[in-house]
This record gives C-alpha cells, sequence and structure tokens, in this order.
C-alpha cells in the first residue's frame, strides 16, 4: 500500500470511497469533491445557513435518522414535493425554504466522509474551489508535515464499481490549483494540469456523460449552478456529523 500512499507529498490526489478508506490514515485532511451534485448540494445548503448531515443509505434508516436528530430529510430529485422540497438538486436547494437540519443521502460522499475516521473533511466543487484552497492554506494544510488528500468521488456503474467521472477530476485539479504549494504528488499534478487545460470549465461539464444525463433528465438549471467557477466562499467543514460553514 505504501507504493500508493503519496507519501512525503502536501498534496495527493485519487478516486472513490476505498481510496480514501486507504490513504486517509496518513493525512491531516480529507477534500471531497462530488460536483453533480453532493458537494456542490452541500456547498449551497451550508452557504444558506443549513447544517447537512450526509447519510450513506436512502431508505427507512434515513428516514429514522432525521427524525432522530429533528432534520428535514432530502429526496431524490423527482420526489419533491411542497411538503418535502429538499433534495440532492442543488437548484432544489438554492430555493426550497431554510431548514436548520438537514439529511442528505448520498452514498459516495457519505461513505468518504466516513472513511476520514475522525479527520477535518472539507466539501468542494467548482464553486468553492478557491475558497478551499485559501482555507487549507491559511490553516497550514497541503504541505508535507500536514499533508491534504483530495478524493474525486467519482459514479458507479451498474454492477457497483467506481465510474470516475471528469467533472469530479475537474472539480479536484481546481481545488489543487487553488492550493499555495508546489508539494504534490504526481496524481495531484496530473489532476491540477487537466483543470488548468480546460478553458470552458461549464461547456466540458455540461457535455460529458454525467452532465447530458442530467441535463437530458430536466436538470439543466443543477449543471449550471454547479459550474459557477468560484461563486461560493463558503467551506463546508464536516463538524459532530454535519457540514456547517467553517
Amino acid at each position: 500500500m505504501s507504493w500508493f500512499a503519496q507519501s512525503g507529498y502536501g498534496v495527493r490526489f485519487d478516486w472513490g470511497p476505498v481510496a480514501a478508506q486507504r490513504l486517509a490514515e496518513s493525512v491531516a485532511c480529507v477534500v471531497i469533491v462530488d460536483v453533480l451534485s453532493f458537494t456542490t448540494s452541500v456547498d449551497i445548503a451550508v452557504g444558506r445557513g443549513m447544517a447537512v448531515y450526509p447519510f450513506r443509505w436512502r431508505d427507512e434508516r434515513a428516514t429514522d435518522f432525521a427524525a432522530s436528530i429533528g432534520a428535514e430529510l432530502a429526496v431524490g430529485r423527482s420526489r419533491t414535493t411542497p411538503e418535502t422540497p429538499w433534495s440532492l438538486s442543488p437548484a432544489a436547494l438554492a430555493s426550497a425554504p431554510h431548514t436548520p437540519r438537514l439529511v442528505l443521502p448520498s452514498p459516495n460522499g457519505s461513505s468518504i466522509a466516513a472513511a476520514a475516521r475522525g479527520l477535518p473533511v472539507i466539501a468542494a466543487s467548482l464553486r468553492n474551489a478557491a475558497a478551499v484552497g485559501r482555507w487549507l492554506s491559511l490553516n497550514g494544510y497541503a504541505n508535507p508535515q500536514r499533508p491534504v488528500l483530495v478524493i474525486a468521488s467519482g459514479e458507479k456503474w451498474p454492477d457497483g464499481s467506481l465510474r470516475p467521472a471528469l467533472e469530479d477530476q475537474l472539480g479536484a485539479g481546481a481545488v489543487i490549483s487553488a492550493l499555495n504549494t508546489s508539494s504534490m504528488s504526481a496524481e495531484a499534478v496530473v489532476c491540477a494540469t487537466t483543470f488548468r487545460g480546460v478553458s470552458d470549465i461549464a461547456t466540458v461539464v455540461r457535455e460529458c456523460g454525467s452532465g447530458q444525463e442530467l441535463i437530458t433528465s430536466g436538470y439543466a438549471d443543477d449543471v449550471e449552478l454547479a459550474t459557477a467557477m468560484d461563486a461560493s466562499d463558503t467551506v463546508p467543514l464536516l463538524v459532530d456529523g454535519a457540514f456547517v460553514a467553517a
């Protein structure tokens, strides 16, 4: 495992929950990137003053957990109603009534957060990449003494295996590019270089597979919000099980 831990570097990059579980033990902070749409939704909700509780399952366990903490439960995009207007859709969360606590089921995002095992966890996206980079630098991260692991969440194929998602690679590259350090693993360097090599991020995300999936399903507004580069100064930090503004 030591070959793949990217040891000695202040900024490291990898994919998905398994990498987060394997590599988190050797870093000081974990940054989750799930552009379409978990971390974008977290950014919007936290920016509106909501405490967002990530939850791994989308079943009765989520319902019971929300009830136990007096929170509202986000439902699937297509299942919103006037009584339950909160969902994983960034556009829905931007317009839904404010609620102090929101449970947001997301298998990948929540699994990555859980894998961090008590480390500081940040939710990053294209919307807040620069803000996250500033926060990490100001708080003494992203150096060999306090390394940061940036995890692109990716999606899942029908068999459950990881599908690397271009939008998450670009979001991770945006965060890495915002860090004021040269101490980057080869994986982090290539990720940042890919981001910097794309002149029109919004168009690329709209045209990639994940973007087309949402647009053709009627959620073009979600893609537009997710590609609003550095539109947010919010830095969602996981504290006592909920993302709140750092």
